[in-house]
Formats: structure tokens, sequence, C-alpha cells
């Protein structure tokens, strides 16, 4: 489940950046490449979401270390240097990766927070919160999927 958890909280996380772009419209540097809103980067706020929950849970599960803050360190540069090839190819500024790593990174504390505070005790506790928990993040992953391939057929028709 909690693979399932951290998968609809990419969801959903994808879904902000999403309308995040729409509220704040904010022009690429180079619009002639993309012509949705640059603001904030998806992909570095993706990325980050990513690295900060691989490096919650390695330091949840094996502590905080010498071994696990080297390991942090590299997840976190590798994060950042991913990020910087999208304003390196001219997609983003630096400000809209900023921003996308900052939310990323910031989204993925408050996801697992939500589960490992609250829901864990729900989950374990009460069966019928199993099947909603299961559900819900079965179903938002896989609707996450159709759209993702819904989108690539639409766009290679055209």
């Amino acid at each position: 489940m909690e693979v399932l958890w951290a998968t609809s909280g990419g969801v959903v996380n994808a879904c902000l950046s999403t309308a995040l772009k729409g509220i704040l419209n904010h022009e690429r540097p180079v619009s002639t490449l993309r012509s949705d809103p640059g603001m904030p980067s998806s992909h570095a706020q993706s990325i980050f979401y990513t690295v900060a929950f691989c490096i919650i849970l390695m330091i949840k599960f094996f502590g905080f270390n010498e071994i696990t803050a080297v390991i942090s360190a590299l997840i976190f540069a590798m994060g950042s240097y991913f990020s910087w090839l999208r304003v390196s190819q001219r997609y983003h500024t630096l400000n809209q990766v900023a921003v996308g790593a900052i939310l990323g990174f910031c989204f993925s504390i408050f996801w697992f927070w939500l589960w490992d505070a609250l829901l864990i005790k729900a989950f374990i506790a009460h069966f019928w919160v199993r099947i909603v928990a299961v559900v819900g993040a079965a179903g938002s992953c896989v609707g996450f999927l159709l759209y993702g391939v819904w989108n690539w057929v639409h766009d290679n028709r055209h």
C-alpha cells in the first residue's frame, strides 16, 4: 500500500503542477519550443517529489548516518542535475525549475507525513479504510496512465 500511496502522490503532484501552470500562466524562455506555460517546471516538480520520497524513506528505514547522508546528497545532486537540464535546454528559466523543485520536495514531505502520521493508523485499524485507500490509490494511478496513453495517441494522430 505504501508504494501505491507514493505513486498516487506522484499523480496528485503532477495534477498540482498542471493546475499551477494554468493559474500562473508564466511563459517559457523560448515559447516556440513548447506552447504550454512554464511555471512551475513539472519535470523538476516530479523529480524532486521522487528525490524527497527516496531520501525520507531511506532515513526512515536505515536512520541518519554517514552512508545515508552521502547517498541522500547524491540523490539530491542527481535530481538537481536532471532539473538543470531543463534550464540548459531552454525549456524553463532557473526560477521555473527552482519553484518546481521546491513544490515537489515540499509536497513529497506533506504526502509522506499524511500517510505516516495520519492514515497508517486508520489503515491498520479499519478494513473499510484499506479498501478505500487501495481502490483510490490504484484508481488514480490507472486513471493517470490512461490519460497519458490517450494524450500520446491523440498527439500522434495530429
